[in-house]
């Protein structure tokens, strides 16, 4: 909608919508760290190694992007390229776990800490991201055509001369209202598998609002134009949906048990 710079040479709208995203991102994670009484030196741990997977995240991000323009043309292109969110999110979450796994032993917390809020943090900071899409007039959707259903929906970017369906918006309307219900789930229904309704849902929803994209989807097999890349990763996030649950299931489970042992053990001290 308006990608031209608003500071210097770097300071964008599309930039300030990371940057916010990230900062209610960041408030989140503490606010519901105090809420459930985690431990804050495991909090602190976990708020440094999320700005260290962001950071992976926007590397991997370009990485994939990268590597799918080179399935598609052949040519490995460093400099013209954009970046995919699965792909962030791939290399960021992979990051967090990876580090966590190898520090585990000497953490004051464990994940099952954190899981029932983490994907509510994640999503709010990705909402934020796709208005920032909109601005900037990539991952726009497909031209609307005057005699559209839905062509009053439609928008005309900077610089166009036809108008296009707003996906981005689409998008970040759809992830602000599954951040409100993962948020109220949490809250009020002390619900701990928040991160399989987000894999649920938003695998579905991307898997579908890609046939209304615009923009260059890539592909993930040479060859075959039916299935892009985010298509593809989509489909994945659904199947993993069984798996997590019951991985979710078992490190609460097993979080629960050491607290109660813990707990019993406090007692016996306090008896002697």
């Amino acid at each position: 909608m308006y990608p031209k710079t608003l500071i210097g040479d770097y300071v964008t709208l599309y930039g300030i919508c990371i940057a916010i995203g990230v900062l209610i991102c960041i408030f989140m994670v503490r606010y519901f760290g105090k809420r459930y009484n985690v431990n804050q030196k495991f909090m602190d741990f976990c708020e440094i190694l999320a700005y260290c997977a962001i950071a992976v995240g926007f590397l991997t991000s370009w990485l994939f992007q990268t590597f799918y323009d080179y399935i598609e043309n052949g040519v490995w292109n460093w400099k013209q390229t954009g970046i995919t969110f699965i792909g962030g999110l791939i290399g960021g979450v992979g990051t967090f776990l990876i580090v966590y796994a190898l520090m585990r032993k000497k953490l004051t917390g464990r994940a099952a800490d954190i899981i029932p809020f983490a994907p509510c943090c994640i999503t709010i900071a990705h909402a934020f991201g796709r208005v920032g899409c909109f601005f900037a007039g990539c991952c726009g959707g497909k031209v609307a055509q005057p005699d559209d259903f839905l062509y009053f929906l439609s928008v005309k970017f900077y610089g166009d001369s036809y108008r296009t369906y707003p996906i981005q918006l689409f998008e970040a309307i759809f992830l602000f209202a599954l951040t409100g219900i993962m948020v109220y789930l949490l809250l009020k229904k002390n619900f701990k598998y928040n991160f399989v309704v987000y894999l649920a849902s938003y695998g579905v929803w991307r898997y579908l609002i890609e046939f209304a994209r615009g923009d260059e989807r890539g592909q993930i097999i040479k060859g075959v134009d039916w299935l892009s890349p985010s298509q593809f990763w989509s489909i994945i996030m659904i199947l993993l949906t069984v798996p997590v649950y019951y991985l979710i299931k078992y490190l609460i489970n097993k979080r629960n048990k050491e607290k109660e042992e813990h707990a019993n053990s406090q007692v016996v001290e306090t008896a002697k």
